[in-house]
């Protein structure tokens, strides 16, 4: 019987993320978005278990990249929603809350300004849908700044956040003007979660369980 996944609640309510991010966007992404590639990653991998029994290879292989796309999409999302904190939350003060993520953020780019910038741009040259990310190779390990396409998960890395660059996470308030979302988003940064996947990895066999 293939696993059957649910929507995870979000660690704060829906307006808290306000004026950075809309509730209406939050209420949108979380219910519609997220929801619907759970739907269809249950979807994929109840017909992946039919394909199994019947021994049915060419829909196994068609299966395969519906059960990337949604099972990425809610990974990425399960990961978002917990990178990000109420703004002026403690957890979104970088000194306090990540002090060793702070630090080797520092040695990787010089400063956390250089940081920023980076990443930011990072952000704003993705072409079409996709995800910026900070990256880890393992834990305490090398930081790198990383990109995804459309929602193809990190692998390979530990992701210690990611920002959503597709338009509903952002367009019903900042319409084309991603780089003001792109400024917007490091006020809701949750740090001492990136701090704490910084350090430790993401802990289990899978993501999904987050």
């Amino acid at each position: 019987m293939a696993t059957k996944y649910t929507l995870p609640p979000l660690p704060y309510a829906y307006e808290a993320l306000e004026p950075i991010i809309s509730k209406q966007i939050m209420e949108l992404h979380h219910q519609k978005h997220h929801q619907t590639y759970i739907t269809n990653l249950n979807a994929a991998l109840a017909a992946q278990t039919t394909a199994l029994q019947a021994n049915d290879v060419p829909q196994l292989i068609a299966l395969q990249q519906k059960i990337k796309f949604n099972g990425g999409g809610h990974i990425n999302h399960s990961l978002f929603w917990k990178n990000l904190a109420p703004p002026g939350d403690p957890q979104t003060r970088l000194d306090a809350a990540a002090p060793a993520l702070k630090a080797a953020i520092e040695q990787r780019w010089g400063s956390v300004q250089g940081f920023t910038e980076a990443f930011g741009a990072t952000l704003l040259a993705i072409q079409g849908s996709g995800w910026g990310w900070l990256v880890s190779s393992g834990p305490r390990g090398k930081l790198d700044i990383t990109t995804t396409k459309d929602q193809d998960p990190v692998t390979g890395a530990t992701p210690v956040f990611g920002v959503d660059m597709w338009e509903h996470a952002y367009y019903l308030q900042y319409y084309n003007n991603k780089a003001a979302y792109v400024e917007g988003i490091w006020k809701i940064i949750n740090w001492a979660t990136a701090e704490e996947r910084y350090k430790n990895g993401v802990e289990g066999p899978s993501i999904l369980k987050l």
